[in-house]
């Protein structure tokens, strides 16, 4: 566990864990961006409790704020001064969420911070506008006509997770449990969540 005293790898675990839980809400079903959100948090938790990792509490608005920039980035994509408050509230967020003995000193080392929110900053902020010009093209068509076509199970679905029709990658649910792979029909549309039955079900 020594290598987990090491506040530049702590934040590494803690950064990965939080993107993952990201990707595991923007894709739910699969389980393994859960458990691996999960295990990066729970990582990062221990290291810091373990090894009395003294945190300081400003850093904590500071990066709150840089959401609150890269959300105003994201609905204004013209106006890049709020991205580059973003990042730049990030990275000090970033390099002073651990304290170290001198306080004037950042615990996480200034350029690690700054590749780290770069990276992760300007990825969601590519992932976020695709998301929302792909929600403003959508719908174009009669999403009722939807209903009784056939698609492919892209994850395991029950309550939650992930079906393929009509090209297109939809949010479903099932009354039984349909393994990943298997051919679905759709019986319903509840919004932008689909209820399937395993076609199988229905032909025997």
């Amino acid at each position: 566990m020594d290598i987990l005293q090491d506040p530049n790898l702590t934040y590494l675990l803690l950064v990965a864990g939080m993107v993952v839980a990201v990707l595991a809400l923007a894709a739910p079903g699969s389980g393994v961006f859960e458990i691996g959100a999960l295990s990066l948090l729970i990582l990062a938790g221990t290291s810091i409790v373990v090894n009395e990792i003294p945190i300081n509490f400003w850093a904590v608005p500071v990066l709150l704020l840089g959401a609150a920039f890269f959300v105003l980035s994201v609905k204004r994509p013209r106006q890049w001064i709020f991205l580059v408050l973003s990042i730049a509230a990030l990275v000090l967020g970033s390099a002073y969420i651990f304290r170290s003995e001198d306080w004037w000193a950042p615990a996480v080392n200034p350029v690690l911070a700054l590749v780290v929110s770069l990276v992760t900053g300007l990825f969601f902020w590519l992932v976020a506008r695709k998301a929302i010009e792909a929600e403003r093209a959508r719908p174009r068509h009669d999403l009722d006509a939807l209903v009784g076509t056939i698609g492919e199970a892209k994850t395991a679905i029950h309550t939650t997770g992930s079906v393929q029709v009509g090209g297109e990658l939809w949010s479903a649910r099932s009354d039984e449990p349909i393994p990943a792979g298997a051919r679905v029909r759709v019986l319903q549309r509840e919004g932008f969540i689909l209820k399937v039955e395993a076609l199988e079900q229905r032909n025997s």
